[in-house]
C-alpha cells in the first residue's frame, strides 16, 4: 500500500524564510564544529498537524477535512518572533523561532514596541493558531485519522542538535541574538508530502485550502 508522510502546516512568506536563514547562517559562522542538522529555507514552515505515513487514497478525505477546517476561520496576521530551545532544561536538543498573536492595530515589527508574547511550552497558545489547531483535530477527526496525543507547541524548528559539544554555548548564543518580530497574514492552510533521503527531506505541497 502506497502511503505519503504527511503534515498539515503554514507557508512562510519568502522575505521571513530569508530573515530566518539570515538567522541561522550567523549561528553557523559563530559555531561551525556543532553538529547539526538545520532546516533549509524552503522547509521553513509552520507545522499544524502531523499525521504521519496516510495511504494515498486516503489523501483526498484528508483535503476535504482541511477544506472544512479552513472554511471555519478567517484570514488572521501573525508574528514570527523569539528564540528558544528545546528541552527548556537540560541539554538543548532543538533550537525553534516562536511566534505570536499581533496586538490590534499592531502592524510593527519591533518586537520591544508590540508587546508581542510568544508561544512557548509555558505560555498560553496564539488564539488564531489554537482555533486553527482545534478546528483541524476536529474536522480530521470525524474523517478517521487520529487525534495528536501530544500538547500543540507551535513553533519552527531552525536545528536539531546532535551532540552535547558545544550545544549549550549555541543554543544561548542564539537565544540572546534573538529575532525581531515580523508579521504576516495567514490566508491557507497547506496539506504536505514529505519525502526523506540521504541528502534531507523534502516537502511538497499536495493541496491548498483558503481561509473563510
Amino acid at each position: 500500500m502506497d502511503t505519503y508522510r504527511t503534515f498539515i502546516a503554514i507557508e512562510l512568506p519568502s522575505n521571513i524564510r530569508q530573515a530566518i536563514k539570515e538567522h541561522i547562517d550567523q549561528l553557523r559562522a559563530v559555531f561551525p564544529g556543532v553538529r547539526a542538522s538545520w532546516t533549509r529555507e524552503d522547509n521553513l514552515h509552520l507545522t499544524l498537524k502531523f499525521l504521519g505515513n496516510v495511504p494515498v487514497e486516503r489523501i483526498p478525505a484528508l483535503s476535504n477535512a482541511v477544506t472544512e477546517a479552513a472554511h471555519e476561520i478567517k484570514p488572521f496576521d501573525l508574528a514570527i518572533c523569539d528564540c528558544g530551545i528545546f528541552p527548556p532544561h537540560g541539554r538543548p536538543k532543538v533550537l525553534w523561532i516562536g511566534c505570536a498573536d499581533v496586538p490590534p492595530a499592531s502592524h510593527s515589527r519591533d518586537a520591544e514596541s508590540t508587546g508581542f508574547q510568544p508561544a512557548s511550552s509555558t505560555s498560553p497558545l496564539p488564539l488564531a493558531l489554537s482555533s486553527v489547531h482545534a478546528a483541524l483535530e476536529d474536522r480530521c477527526a470525524a474523517a478517521g485519522f487520529a487525534r495528536e496525543p501530544r500538547s500543540f507547541h507551535p513553533h519552527l524548528t531552525i536545528a536539531r542538535l546532535r551532540e552535547s559539544k558545544g550545544s549549550r554555548a549555541l543554543a544561548e548564543h542564539h537565544k540572546q541574538l534573538g529575532f525581531a518580530a515580523q508579521t504576516f497574514t495567514v490566508s491557507e492552510l497547506v496539506v504536505f508530502r514529505s519525502e526523506l533521503s540521504s541528502k534531507g527531506s523534502k516537502h511538497t505541497a499536495l493541496a491548498r485550502h483558503e481561509l473563510g
